[in-house]
């Protein structure tokens, strides 16, 4: 056992002399991940006790789960998880295929020019800020805005579309696609470039033509790719970029458009509810968890492909 030990050791010694150059690479990595992510994990303790920033986090005293039982509690409880899911949910169903297909399509593109200029549209939106993406929204909904205009002559009538509850969800969901079909499409069309240009030819021989090459080849050969996309999208469900939704969403839409992740800035910034939030933001990370798992397991039985 320990002339193993040596030898391990030994043997990384080694590896770290010959590849110190990686290594030093990946210092920056591990000192991002170890700072704003394993360090912080600590504070989380706040969410069991009543926190105050006079006493800090191990002198604040204890609360059991009271915070979380507020939270359950709470009248806002069903609606931040309805809304929450929701959105999410409907990003699953048309948001997530939507890389997809783009990529099928331009691995069909024979004109590389068109090609790349089609890439290029489809990337831009992905590199706008958020807060211009908001603006834009808000402009384009606005009484006057071009949307707005738009749907008047399908008879919609001539209103504010941020200041119906309704429409905040398809708005917010649209919006999503548009951003980050290009950019989500770019693993897809690289997974798409690793299958074998042999396995195209034998389905070629066999008589296939580009429907069924895309039907039998390409998608098969990049369900992999899209299984582990998967899993990630589902261990997030509970999750929800905040930054968007913060910066379109008023008080007269809260009833669809507020989310787990707003309420946490509302009651942890604003109302200055440490603890509670906290509870909140813990209890949202632990529904993640869970539901990566779930996903892992359900996809590892039912297509042998898996994260872990």
């Amino acid at each position: 056992m320990q002339s193993g030990k040596k030898k391990f050791f030994k043997e990384l010694g080694r590896d770290l002399v010959r590849h110190k150059s990686l290594y030093l690479m990946l210092i920056p990595v591990i000192l991002y991940y170890l700072v704003f992510c394993y360090y912080p994990m600590y504070g989380a303790q706040i969410a069991f006790r009543d926190y105050s920033p006079k006493l800090g986090s191990f002198h604040s005293p204890w609360a059991g789960l009271k915070h979380f039982k507020s939270f359950f509690n709470s009248v806002y409880f069903s609606r931040l998880i309805k809304n929450t899911l929701g959105i999410n949910l409907l990003n699953l169903i048309f948001g997530f295929p939507a890389p997809i297909i783009l990529a099928l399509m331009l691995n069909e593109v024979r004109c590389s020019k068109f090609k790349k200029t089609v890439q290029t549209i489809s990337y831009l939106p992905h590199f706008i800020s958020t807060v211009v993406i908001g603006g834009l929204i808000l402009q384009f909904t606005a009484t006057d805005g071009f949307i707005t205009n738009l749907m008047t002559l399908f008879g919609y009538p001539k209103q504010n579309l941020m200041f119906n509850p309704a429409l905040f969800k398809p708005i917010y969901v649209i919006s999503e696609i548009w951003q980050g079909i290009g950019w989500g499409s770019i693993i897809y069309i690289a997974s798409i470039s690793g299958i074998s240009a042999e396995l195209y030819e034998a389905a070629r021989i066999d008589g296939a033509g580009r429907w069924k090459q895309t039907l039998y080849v390409t998608i098969p050969g990049i369900m992999p790719t899209v299984i582990t996309m998967l899993i990630m999208r589902i261990g997030s469900m509970m999750s929800l970029g905040f930054e968007k939704i913060f910066l379109i969403y008023n008080p007269s839409i809260y009833e669809t458009a507020d989310v787990i992740s707003t309420f946490v800035y509302r009651k942890g910034l604003i109302d200055q509810s440490y603890s509670f939030s906290t509870a909140v933001g813990l209890f949202n990370s632990v529904i993640n968890l869970v539901l990566l798992a779930a996903a892992n397991k359900v996809c590892k039985i039912l297509t042998d492909h898996s994260l872990w």
